[in-house]
């Protein structure tokens, strides 16, 4: 799977239209709405993970979400009633590159977008955070932060579920196999000394390993969690996302939906092996999209994927990444590797 190219990066655009002065954070002062416009603010900040406390609503009815960075969805469509004033709290990563790790460097600082039916952001406050846990992803094309519509990986989703106090720092790349990931100098060699005592390490690589043979695949992924380990991390391995491709009967039991490549490698049972002889957690994204894409039957598991705009069964809209993400998201609430409090339910 290639790196989908976005036409213009909407970060650009988004710089141009800012006009308001830089904003610097300094120390544990916080930054404000005079750094906003009505569909964006910008903060001038270094690399890092930030809080942002955002005040919603006005005279009218309102609803907002809020994106950030690259096309990151922050905070879900949140619905005020007239005359009213909502809080909500996130934490978000910034860092260089903004988007894949193999990508372009994108805009210094932090920069969020306004959307939703009727947005009405009337407060902001945007301050260091001091003891956010992180959860970083390694993975492919469909986990990554993609650059352009209509592309989302479920990681560019997962932020949205969560509250202050966890950030998702996405390292997950376009075209990348177990292989490629541990070869190349800006992904694991970069990603590993990052990890922090304790941050959540979930790692989904299975689609691009085509011609990976068993035993390789295996050891690979078990450096993976070695690595992990060593910088005090908690690996969680995650199977594939299946690719829609039904049977006549209407199932997806075949070896290009379940990641079964040509050397007839089965990824996903190797996945629950390794992670069962490594006493390591694992979420079964594999049979979770499986009963849901089979639920959803032919017609209506279009939806999740890009076969009506792309004819793509293998990477998902900003709907499917979003309806997987929250699959992520209960699992990681079913398995209590994130509290409940730090988790946005419903």
């Amino acid at each position: 799977m290639r790196r989908v190219k976005a036409a213009a990066l909407v970060a650009t655009a988004l710089g141009a239209m800012l006009t308001a002065t830089p904003a610097h954070a300094r120390g544990d002062q916080p930054l404000g709405i005079d750094h906003c416009t009505a569909t964006a603010c910008h903060f001038d900040v270094p690399p890092g993970t930030y809080d942002v406390r955002v005040t919603l609503g006005g005279e009218a009815a309102s609803s907002t979400s809020v994106a950030g960075e690259t096309r990151r969805s922050l905070l879900p469509e949140t619905a005020v009633a007239a005359g009213e004033r909502v809080v909500r709290s996130f934490t978000v990563n910034v860092r260089t590159p903004e988007g894949e790790p193999t990508g372009p460097d994108g805009t210094p600082g932090l920069d969020l977008t306004l959307g939703g039916s009727a947005p009405a952001l009337v407060g902001i406050r945007v301050t260091p955070a001091r003891h956010a846990r992180q959860i970083i992803l390694i993975g492919d094309s469909t986990v990554c932060d993609q650059p352009g519509d209509p592309y989302s990986g479920w990681g560019q989703q997962l932020p949205q579920y969560l509250r202050k106090g966890v950030s998702v720092a996405n390292y997950a790349d376009s075209g990348e196999s177990t292989v490629t990931y541990l070869q190349n100098p800006q992904l694991w060699a970069t990603v590993q000394p990052l990890i922090r005592p304790d941050d959540l390490v979930l790692v989904q690589l299975a689609h691009n390993d085509k011609t990976t043979d068993e035993a390789t695949y295996r050891a690979n992924l078990r450096t993976l969690v070695a690595g992990i380990r060593d910088r005090g991390g908690e690996p969680v391995l995650v199977t594939p996302i299946v690719r829609r491709w039904f049977n006549a009967d209407g199932t997806l039991n075949n070896n290009t939906a379940l990641l079964v490549n040509g050397l007839g490698v089965d990824h996903p049972a190797v996945i629950r092996s390794v992670a069962a002889a490594e006493s390591v957690p694992l979420i079964d994204l594999t049979a979770k999209t499986k009963a849901l894409v089979e639920s959803l039957g032919v017609e209506g598991s279009k939806a999740l994927y890009l076969y009506n705009e792309k004819r793509d069964n293998t990477h998902t809209s900003v709907h499917g990444a979003t309806v997987y993400a929250g699959l992520v998201r209960d699992e990681l609430l079913a398995r209590r590797l994130v509290p409940e409090g730090r988790v946005r339910v419903g």
